[in-house]
């Protein structure tokens, strides 16, 4: 089953140890979770060519830096991280693996179908290279996928996602459905619509003004009666007038965001719902911090975090990298290997072609599809 491995255990008894390749937003944003959980994370080192900048990372992120990889290496990390632009990902990513080092590479590992291939070729037969893809691991969807491989809503049959784009949302829709790798039909439009969109990353516009924003809907045809469809719209995951939806569908049943309907009996359907357990709200003075998420009395799942106060997508993150840094260490599976992240991108690749030329799009077997 693709995506990442959604285990609810405790944190590591010693904590994992992983260094940085570049000092940017996405390299803070996991040396920041390392200062938030520093009982499970280690930064090893941080490489920055430039002395200045190495020199004001040290200072404000308070990690060691390091001038060359050389040196990166020397400390001993179970696994490096590159957060370089997509053009220098696949290269970083090949020249680490070639020598041997672990690495946990951003998504997509690289940027188009001939770069992945020329990645998994070199690269692909080492098993030393994961992906750092979160989505499966946030909160709401682990609990999803827990309640899903209990069998509650018998086999899954298609996903709809309505949240993130492209690759990410592919790993989602693959992982509830549990397909493998290999021929996918993609049927893709685009449509333009005007939108206010008052947030961004750069924060808070000021505007109201609706402008055109372009929404791509995608079928996605597996094969063997499971589909999958996508739906995102320019800059969903910002914009608060955008909802972010999911629906997962059985054969007994169907997950719909936080309901789970399902037939427990041939006369008999039943709705639940995934239930959040949040501290810190009224006069729960424990902090705020969300502790498990669960069904009908059930825990589906328990925060391996608790007192870190992370946000969902940061306790996502850091789960991959706890389960990165058993992976390093022999203690546990890939969370999600190279072969996985290369299938979820060359599907939205085919999606963007679809759209783009309004045809059908099949995607080709790969050397990583075996």
């Amino acid at each position: 089953m693709t995506g990442p491995s959604a285990s609810t255990t405790s944190e590591p008894r010693t904590p994992v140890r992983f260094a940085l390749i570049g000092t940017g937003w996405r390299s803070e944003f996991f040396a920041r979770l390392a200062r938030q959980a520093p009982d499970a994370f280690t930064v090893t080192g941080v490489l920055s060519r430039r002395p200045d900048r190495a020199a004001e990372v040290a200072r404000a992120w308070g990690v060691p830096t390091a001038g060359s990889e050389e040196e990166l290496l020397a400390a001993g990390p179970d696994f490096v991280v590159p957060c370089v632009p997509w053009g220098e990902m696949g290269p970083t990513t090949r020249r680490l693996a070639e020598a041997g080092v672990r690495v946990l590479a951003e998504t997509p590992p690289a940027a188009d179908l001939e770069g992945l291939r020329a990645l998994w070729d070199a690269v692909g037969g080492t098993g030393l290279v994961q992906v750092a893809e979160q989505y499966l691991l946030m909160p709401q969807h682990a609990a999803r996928m827990a309640a899903v491989r209990e069998g509650v809503i018998g086999d899954v049959t298609s996903v709809q996602v309505s949240s993130t784009h492209l690759y990410h949302a592919v790993s989602m829709i693959r992982g509830f459905l549990g397909v493998g790798r290999g021929p996918v039909e993609v049927r893709a439009q685009s449509f333009t619509s005007p939108l206010a969109n008052p947030l961004s990353p750069a924060g808070w516009s000021g505007s109201d003004e609706p402008e055109d924003l372009e929404t791509v809907l995608a079928t996605l045809d597996f094969g063997g009666q499971r589909t999958g469809l996508y739906d995102f719209t320019d800059n969903q995951w910002w914009n608060p007038l955008r909802a972010r939806r999911i629906v997962v569908r059985g054969t007994r049943g169907e997950i719909v965001d936080e309901k789970v309907t399902r037939l427990v009996d041939a006369f008999t359907p039943v709705t639940s719902s995934l239930v959040r357990r949040q501290a810190g709200i009224d006069l729960d003075l424990e902090g705020v911090d969300l502790q498990h998420v669960s069904l009908d009395g059930r825990v589906l799942w328990r925060n391996p975090f608790r007192g870190s106060r992370m946000s969902e997508d940061d306790l996502a993150v850091a789960m991959l990298l706890a389960a990165t840094g058993a992976w390093a260490r022999g203690e546990g599976p890939a969370p999600y290997p190279l072969e996985e992240a290369c299938e979820d991108h060359q599907v939205s690749l085919a999606i963007l072609e679809s759209a783009r030329t309004g045809s059908p799009v099949t995607t080709t077997r790969e050397a990583w599809s075996s």
